[in-house]
């Protein structure tokens, strides 16, 4: 029986269907036009790009010139490149105009496809980022890619780690700019952080293509960008709050060793609050009021490290410091620390120096960065399985783009096994016997030791003719993934390795003829021998072909059903034959958690042997809907993330867009005047009350706080004693005095400097309490899921919460400005201040290694690569040396480039 909804999809096709049969009249006109693009001389064809930009002016948009474009771009193409876009490659880059994802399948050219709306975008002179998943691919896309843009007259700039500043700014100003998803949030943030308008790197955010849009937009968003930098020195604080946990009785904490959680009871908390009121810690009655958050989270901290970490089981003491043991390996991992405060609480229990803490300066998901941009489209081999959370999230539909040849490959159902070591067997004689054959084997794993275990079985096993590659070393890796189609070649990989290289078969001709030919020169014997490489190759392309084309195996199920299909998709490209396979156990992973027991107990009683595995398309649906519940569970956590991040981003685009207005404006001295009168009319209902007597006005308390926030000795309590003196007349008379002592330092300074020290001023206090905030959100969000227990919504919860500490935050920027400028005066300063290094991190959510680096750079405007802080690395100990750059010199101190020595690939 056939739904109604199947039947409309025969009669009517799907609605993928509709949007691709809608491109079909615009793919035709650019094919009608193609003839007079090619009669066009190089000069004319140059000349259209200045005519596009003039139609624009006119009133054009970018829509209106997409046929012309397009067919310029494809003949800029075919001269820059010799490579002629496909029909369905001119439609993959209609899909990007229109800001969605191009799904298009490994082989198919994405990275020509997005030339065409790149150059129709960039017309606009407003700047197009094309964003890669690594700093190899941004500098190769963007040197053959940039071919095309230059050969028509466009600018290209790269953004690479290790750029300073001023380079930055002019690959921004580019028409076209290349750069990581890591680089352009980084610059974002250190944007605002800057002081002067010239001395921010970006100009904007006007139209981003995502490369590798799945990677960069789920993957690598399941943690944010994060700057740090070293915290005030608060082991004081530490230490008092651990001296409080002692104290405690069994009766004032609730522990659960199971879930490894400690909370405190009603009594505990009352005991804490005695104690912290004692000590002159406590703000207000209640330790959960809103201004005692820092607090809870300390003390939270503290009770966590006496009841739930045990020394010499969870961490050990040595050389007066913590070092904490891998719960799983039983090592100690020295440099490792806790975050959050909790490795300082451990500190404070054992009476060791206490590190300081890293405070967050900045940070930002990629979620809310990618949204910032006007338009926003990606492109990928694998989106449609994670198309509810690319709408959802990032309001970008996903469109298949079909495949210019069809497809050859066979999808071979799963072979299912009892045991790992059984599916290691069966593996090891697949291998090969592929290799056997001389057909190429690509061999996927789902982590950097199980690929390593795998080789050390081949090579007991007698094989040794392989490569190993750990998604690490994305150059070298990029050569050897590319030559993976060459017959015989065995390449074990793990899931992201040499993501965004092709792999072809009987290898990479441009590859191997840069590798082989790199030092000699042009001239009649390099194209002979270009040639003989080029014939070398289509004789290998043609084996390869006879024994089957590439075969890629894969030895477990993702949690992902996306990241499975990534792996399927290196086989058969552009019509290329090829097959794919999976090998599985009931002990992996994905089996375990949907209850391989009942499968392992029934296979036994149907008698399956030893090496003997279990084939059925039923496996393969029902591991697809275990793969559907856990992608599922995965997209509400990130949603649920991202909701608690979208309240701090509210606020961060409010203090970032207040930043650029002080920054623009060319006086502040009305903003300042507003900021000075409101903070006296604060202190004055401080201390007086509404409708009170001025025998009940607190008129000592009122004049201490006149003189601590704006330096003024007033005489208001004789004030005070005036007959029918009002509360106003106060304030208007502070008012006055604070305004003339503004206006005499304006007049000392003169306009010019005064301008400039109010806007450092606000700036600056501006930053400190911003980061001061964040600290006070990190804290909040980690308690507030208690609430959860009151019935109480704990996102609602946060929300209000954190709107009050903005409030708060923002009623102290104005009494510290107006403090601070009070006080202010000219003094001539022989050595400025050293600001405090700041850190980037951008940890991976897979591997846990930190891809921002350990580098620590300087929070100046002008920051240079050179004056980064060097880490002090012990030669002779690589497991503690943590991230190494690939272009670093190595730790080891041989000279050599890291790549080149201790980071070289490993390989058989």
């Amino acid at each position: 029986m056939v739904s109604f909804g199947g039947l409309a999809r025969k009669l009517l096709g799907s609605s993928n269907d509709r949007i691709i049969r809608g491109f079909k009249p615009a793919v035709t006109a650019i094919g009608a036009l193609e003839s007079e693009m090619e009669a066009l001389s190089d000069e004319a064809l140059r000349a259209k790009t200045d005519e596009f930009k003039a139609e624009l002016a006119n009133g054009k948009t970018v829509d209106d010139l997409l046929v012309p474009a397009f067919a310029v771009a494809r003949e800029a193409s075919k001269r820059a490149l010799g490579m002629r876009p496909f029909d369905v490659q001119l439609m993959g880059g209609m899909v990007l105009n229109s800001g969605d994802i191009a799904e298009m399948r490994t082989g198919e050219g994405k990275t020509l496809v997005a030339t065409l709306p790149v150059y129709l975008n960039a017309l606009e002179g407003k700047g197009v980022h094309v964003v890669t998943v690594n700093d190899y691919l941004a500098k190769r896309d963007s040197e053959w890619m940039g071919r095309v843009y230059r050969f028509l007259g466009l600018t290209v700039g790269v953004i690479v780690h290790g750029m300073n500043d001023d380079e930055r700014r002019e690959a921004y100003a580019c028409d076209v700019t290349y750069g990581t998803n890591n680089e352009l949030g980084f610059d974002y943030l250190r944007d605002n952080m800057k002081y002067e308008r010239g001395q921010m790197v970006q100009r904007g955010h006007h139209y981003a293509i995502v490369d590798e849009v799945d990677s960069i937009l789920i993957d690598e968003a399941r943690t944010p960008l994060i700057i740090s930098g070293p915290l005030d020195d608060r082991s004081e604080l530490y230490q008092i709050i651990d001296s409080f946990i002692p104290q405690l009785a069994d009766s004032d904490f609730e522990l659960d060793e199971k879930q490894r959680t400690v909370t405190f009871t009603e009594e505990g908390t009352e005991k804490l609050e005695r104690l912290l009121a004692a000590a002159g810690h406590l703000h207000g009655a209640s330790l959960y009021d809103i201004e005692n958050v820092a607090i809870v989270h300390h003390v939270n901290n503290a009770l966590k490290a006496h009841k739930l970490f045990s020394r010499d089981k969870d961490y050990i003491v040595r050389n007066d410091e913590i070092v904490i043991i891998d719960e799983f390996t039983g090592r100690m991992m020295p440099g490792r620390r806790y975050s959050e405060g909790l490795h300082q609480a451990l500190e404070a229990k054992e009476h060791v120096k206490i590190q300081p803490e890293n405070q967050t300066l900045a940070s930002i998901t990629f979620q809310n960065y990618f949204r910032m941009y006007k338009k926003l489209s990606g492109m990928t081999g694998t989106a449609d399985t994670e198309a509810a959370e690319f709408a959802d999230i990032y309001d970008l539909d996903v469109v298949t783009v079909p495949t210019n040849l069809p497809i050859r490959r066979l999808d071979e159902d799963d072979e299912v096994y009892r045991t790992a070591e059984e599916k290691i067997r069966a593996i090891v004689r697949e291998i090969k016997d592929a290799h056997s054959r001389r057909q190429p084997i690509l061999v996927g794993t789902v982590s950097i030791e199980k690929s390593e275990h795998l080789a050390d079985r081949l090579r007991k096993d007698g094989l040794k003719d392989f490569k190993v590659l750990n998604a690490r070393y994305h150059e070298q890796e990029a050569y050897i993934v590319a030559q993976a189609g060459v017959p015989g070649a065995v390449t074990i990989a793990t899931n992201m390795a040499g993501r965004g290289t092709d792999i072809q078969l009987g290898g990479n001709a441009d590859m191997r003829i840069e590798a082989e030919l790199a030092d000699m020169p042009a001239g009649p014997e390099r194209t002979a021998k270009e040639a003989a490489i080029r014939a070398d190759i289509q004789r290998l392309k043609e084996e390869a072909i006879a024994a089957g084309g590439l075969y890629v195996l894969a030895t477990e199920r993702h949690e992902s059903r996306r990241i499975d299909n990534q792996l399927r998709g290196r086989s058969g490209r552009q019509g290329d034959p090829g097959r794919s396979k999976f090998f599985l156990s009931l002990q992996d992973d994905l089996m375990r958690i949907f209850g391989s027991e009942r499968m392992d107990s029934m296979l036994v009683k149907l008698g399956l042997k030893e090496d003997e595995a279990i084939v059925h398309p039923w496996i393969n649906k029902a591991l697809e809907k275990a793969q559907k519940k856990v992608e599922a569970r995965n997209f509400d956590i990130r949603k649920n993330l991202l909701k608690y991040d979208d309240v701090m981003n509210d606020q961060r685009r409010v203090i970032f867009d207040q930043r650029l207005e002080l920054m623009d404006a060319e006086t502040l001295s009305e903003t300042i005047t507003d900021m000075r009168h409101e903070t006296i009319e604060a202190i004055v209902a401080r201390h007086i009350p509404e409708r009170a007597y001025p025998e009940q006005w607190k008129t000592a308390e009122l004049s201490q706080d006149v003189q601590a926030i704006l330096n003024l000795d007033l005489p208001i309590a004789e004030w005070a004693a005036e007959e029918g003196i009002a509360e106003d007349d106060i304030v208007t008379r502070i008012k006055e005095a604070a305004d003339k002592i503004a206006a005499d330092k304006a007049e000392r300074f003169g306009p010019e400097l005064m301008t400039y020290v109010e806007r450092s001023v606000v700036l600056q206090t501006l930053d400190g309490l911003w980061r001061e905030h964040l600290v006070n959100l990190d804290h909040l969000r980690s308690v507030v899921g208690f609430r959860g227990y009151a019935q109480r919504d704990p996102l609602n919860e946060y929300k209000s919460e954190a709107f009050e500490l903005f409030q708060s935050m923002l009623t102290q920027l104005r009494e510290r400005t107006t403090t601070q400028l009070m006080r202010v005066e000219l003094v001539r300063q022989e050595e400025p201040a050293s600001p405090p290094p700041m850190q980037l991190h951008h940890v991976d959510a897979t591997s846990g290694i930190d891809e921002g680096g350990n580098g620590a750079e300087r929070l100046t405007a002008d920051f240079t690569p050179s004056e980064a802080t060097p880490l002090q690395r012990d030669p002779d100990k690589p497991e503690d040396w943590g991230y190494v750059g690939r272009n670093e010199p190595c730790p080891c101190g041989s000279g050599k480039k890291f790549k080149h020595c201790h980071g070289a690939l490993t390989h058989a």
